[in-house]
């Protein structure tokens, strides 16, 4: 069976078209682009720019391969975009990177902080519902606004010819304020920041949402990081995802729903649990790393190019180091504590050099991430049969891949597909479909 997976993401939009018998037989991918002027704090997306991408991207796919009998979506999570009674956007899209929830409520209460406080659920700024209250007590929340949803809920709707979301427990949950054991919305909760539960659509997962004019089956979109999950492990559920991009998580399968401090637990397309903890800074890093060598060297030559090749040739010419000094990665903070911030100690003459600061940011940003994965199996998680990486910044970094490797005491395996989200988003339709035919 071939069939079509969309990846909505924040930079970039992609596609791929997937068998059950070669894996990939297609993939394109576009810049996203659409980010809307805005004041610092916020971020916003056009969302029907992104829709007219995404849907010429799909088309375009379609006709190189008619055959295919069922089309996935998945994209960025968290962020909102509010729908008028017909299903047109009514607002910018409201991505996860927006920092609103940062401003303060009141004298040292942000506003992410105010609704956890209200709800008892712990929220993040970028959660779809810390924008939604914010928006509520601001008056921003548009007149004709009958419903929000994710971006992905939005294409997934449209491509499939109804007016109305249908939104997947892995998105609803990224949105905060979730039932997880009921896999709702805690209305009680809601109700207490005065939110209105029927703006929050319809829960329902692995649903066929219609046909649409493409006349293939479409899905409900899942969120990015269950299909990553998904298509970088080909459908297993007994691996350790670490993906290192411009932030940087892992990600494990719980069939028991276990909490750990440091770690969300999200729902998992047809049952258990995704257990993700996340670095904010993750690759981005060493990309601080990189721009800190390259302004030394347009300091001294007044040459302003990538030194990334550079620093490639000093790890390989360097070997191993045993005396690097000691750096946390916290150079955004986390979502717990934004005002927390990176450091580099036990720095002395034997250490002070470019090769050794290099393998100290790698060793952090490894061990930033095993650190949240020790918690799991301290709480009893299942240690899982291997670790699998993706993302750039493993993925043009071999280096970096021997650090992970080295500090979470297994080989890595980097993903066989580097559109994760779309190959995971096109295999679960894959799925569900199958399913539905039986």
């Amino acid at each position: 069976m071939k069939t079509l997976g969309l990846d909505i993401g924040t930079t970039s939009i992609s596609a791929v078209v997937w068998s059950d018998q070669a894996g990939v037989l297609a993939s394109e991918s576009m810049p996203n682009g659409t980010f809307l002027p805005s004041p610092r704090w916020e971020r916003l997306q056009d969302p029907d720019a992104i829709w007219e991408k995404a849907d010429g991207l799909v088309k375009a796919l379609l006709q190189r391969h008619p055959d295919v009998q069922a089309l996935g979506v998945t994209g960025q999570m968290h962020g909102i975009v509010y729908l008028d009674g017909g299903g047109r956007c009514v607002s910018p899209l409201y991505t996860w990177q927006d920092g609103r929830g940062d401003l303060p409520f009141a004298e040292g209460v942000s506003w992410a902080q105010q609704l956890s406080r209200l709800t008892g659920y712990p929220l993040s700024t970028g959660f779809g519902l810390v924008t939604h209250f914010y928006n509520l007590r601001q008056g921003l929340v548009p007149e004709t606004a009958r419903v929000l949803c994710t971006i992905a809920d939005y294409a997934a709707m449209k491509l499939s010819g109804r007016t109305t979301p249908v939104i997947d427990p892995t998105n609803a949950a990224s949105l905060g304020g979730f039932d997880l054991r009921r896999s709702c919305f805690d209305e009680a909760a809601l109700a207490k920041a005065g939110i209105n539960p029927s703006m929050l659509g319809t829960v329902g997962g692995g649903s066929c949402l219609g046909v649409g004019c493409l006349g293939i089956p479409v899905y409900a979109a899942i969120g990015d990081n269950q299909a990553a999950f998904l298509g970088a492990a080909g459908g297993r559920t007994d691996v350790l995802l670490a993906n290192v991009g411009t932030g940087s998580q892992i990600a494990v399968y719980s069939p028991e729903y276990l909490t750990v401090e440091g770690l969300e637990t999200r729902p998992f397309p047809g049952g258990g649990w995704l257990l993700v903890g996340a670095s904010l800074c993750g690759g981005r890093s060493y990309a601080l790393l990189e721009n800190f060598f390259r302004q030394t060297v347009k300091m001294v030559t007044g040459s302003d190019e990538s030194v990334y090749d550079a620093m490639t040739r000093a790890l390989d010419a360097a070997g191993t180091l045993d005396n690097c000094p000691h750096a946390v990665t916290t150079f955004q903070g986390t979502r717990r504590d934004p005002s927390l911030r990176g450091s580099i100690t036990g720095i002395g003459i034997d250490n002070f050099t470019p090769v050794h600061f290099m393998h100290s940011i790698m060793d952090a940003m490894a061990q930033e991430l095993y650190d949240l994965y020790r918690g799991y199996l301290e709480k009893g998680g299942k240690a899982p049969e291997m670790l699998i990486g993706s993302g750039n910044g493993l993925r043009k970094n071999p280096h970096l891949c021997r650090t992970f490797a080295r500090v979470f005491g297994c080989p890595l395996t980097l993903s066989p597909c580097e559109e994760e989200a779309a190959c995971g988003a096109a295999l679960l339709a894959a799925k569900h479909e199958a399913s539905r035919r039986s």
